[in-house]
């Protein structure tokens, strides 16, 4: 039992981990923004990888198997990779 407990946990701290790190995308989307273009190529391969994973997240491997937490950790991916992506292309 304690065993799935630290599971949780983990997949918790993980989800959370995941957020910011596409939260992280903020500056360099203030960068882009301000002129200071960044290579658009990370941003652009992470939000493809964060399409799969929530397509993956909301159909699981069986076609109906949800699981919400690689969902949540995912959308955000998808939104801040997408805004980097296209903010470098705006000057």
């Amino acid at each position: 039992m304690e065993d799935k407990k630290s599971l949780v946990l983990i997949g918790r701290i993980a989800s959370v981990m995941s957020v910011l790190m596409y939260v992280s995308y903020i500056p360099q989307i203030v960068d882009n923004l301000s002129g200071h273009a960044g290579d658009p190529i990370q941003p652009f391969v992470a939000m493809l990888n964060c399409i799969f994973w929530t397509i993956h997240g909301l159909f699981g491997s069986d076609g109906h198997t949800r699981d919400m937490p690689i969902v949540i950790a995912n959308v955000p991916g998808f939104l801040f990779g997408f805004t980097a992506f296209i903010t470098v292309f705006i000057h």
